[in-house]
């Protein structure tokens, strides 16, 4: 595993964070928690020393289940970091309460690095009259919080401008070979560098898109022109890596395998290891990819629960996979039968039952037109056939 420092306070921290947005869940669609915590512990055995969490997360279970996984000493081992719910901050004393009961939830008298979660300028600016510095100053001096720091998702101007307001000692940013120039992009990145802060990246496989096992045929092409042969993930992950201005990429790893890969990764992605050869391949994915994908979606989750029950990600999701691949029929089959709610005998959750009330674009850290997207992926996957379709997909999936 290789290591860099956070410049303010000459932490080593392991270039891969785990996250712990995406655990692997049990049929009963929750945290697989022994499975999972085998994972985490795994990794940490592995140098993995950044554990990354958030008060939402998994329904709000993640925290808790972190904390019980930490146990048996394995607390002492990391560095967690945790967020404060911006959006649901009402008052001043609001902020203390969700940081202590988050305290109380990961079994620790301490949060490593305590970030303000998602913010764009409105948001910072709205925590800064409830008074988020006054906050952030007192957590600091009692010990509840050792490091502060700020996730964000909105334009590079007002990256910047948080990032001269307030001490930060780390910020967490999208980035991926397909984000170069949205939110903070690569701007905010080398701004956040030259003001000595920590650079902590999320999404580095774009909600896993640009990291599947088989590309699509048009990116495979472009990936078997390099003269080094690497998998997806590997030319994703080291791309971010190869940035000397990013202190260390989170990855929502869930199955043994993608551990495994990304650990063996990360002990050879030193900053500045891909030629220029290695980076104009990268540039030429970068552009294909563009063109296949339809959706800026990341599959995070946080437009939901959708009142009206809609599966927006996975709507997304296979969407997404139909262009990369050109799978029409195969894609129909599989939105009829995962959105009919039939394979985890759920309800429905078609783009049909969208009602356009907005709730979703609030929550969008993408700022996508959520409604707008739906709308056009019923012309493309539903029609007049979708029962006949949702009929068919049963009998070939054998569910009943």
């Amino acid at each position: 595993m290789l290591y860099r420092t956070i410049p303010k306070n000459g932490d080593r921290l392991s270039i891969l964070g785990f996250g712990c947005m995406r655990l692997p869940i049990s049929k009963d669609r929750t945290i697989d928690e022994e499975r999972a915590i085998r994972q985490i512990r795994h990794a940490v055995d592995n140098g993995v020393n950044y554990l990354d969490t958030a008060w939402p997360y998994h329904g709000g279970k993640s925290e808790g289940f972190l904390g019980r996984a930490l146990e048996d000493g394995y607390r002492e081992k990391v560095r967690i970091a945790t967020k404060l719910p911006s959006w649901m901050i009402k008052s001043r004393s609001d902020m203390d309460n969700y940081l202590d009961r988050q305290l109380d939830r990961l079994k620790t008298d301490r949060i490593d690095y305590y970030l303000l979660h998602a913010l764009d300028g409105t948001s910072w600016d709205r925590l800064k009259e409830l008074g988020v510095i006054d906050f952030l100053s007192k957590a600091l001096g009692d010990g509840r919080i050792v490091n502060s720091g700020f996730s964000f998702h909105g334009p590079v101007e007002d990256f910047k401008r948080i990032v001269d307001e307030y001490p930060w000692v780390v910020s967490q940013i999208q980035y991926n070979f397909l984000d170069q120039e949205y939110q903070a992009g690569t701007e905010g990145l080398k701004y956040a560098a030259s003001r000595n802060i920590g650079v902590v990246v999320m999404e580095p496989l774009r909600g896993g898109n640009i990291g599947l096992p088989v590309p699509p045929p048009a990116v495979k092409e472009i990936w078997n022109t390099a003269e080094k042969k690497r998998t997806s993930v590997e030319w994703a992950l080291r791309w971010v890596w190869n940035h000397p201005e990013v202190t260390l990429v989170l990855s929502g790893m869930n199955e043994e395998a993608h551990i495994e890969e990304n650990l063996t990764i990360a002990d050879g992605a030193r900053p500045g290891s891909l030629s220029d050869a290695d980076l104009e391949v990268v540039e030429r994915a970068a552009l294909k990819y563009q063109e296949l994908m339809k959706v800026n979606c990341t599959g995070c989750g946080y437009c939901l629960p959708c009142p009206e029950g809609v599966k927006i990600p996975k709507i997304f999701e296979v969407f997404n996979k139909m262009h990369m691949f050109g799978d029409i029929e195969g894609a129909k089959l599989s939105y009829a039968l995962g959105m009919s709610g039939a394979l985890i005998a759920g309800e429905p959750g078609f783009a049909s039952q969208c009602v356009e009330c907005g709730e979703c674009v609030e929550k969008c850290p993408q700022q996508l037109q959520i409604p707008d997207l739906l709308a056009s992926i019923v012309d493309e996957l539903e029609g007049p056939d979708l029962q006949e379709r949702i009929v068919k997909a049963k009998r070939m999936f054998k569910v009943e």
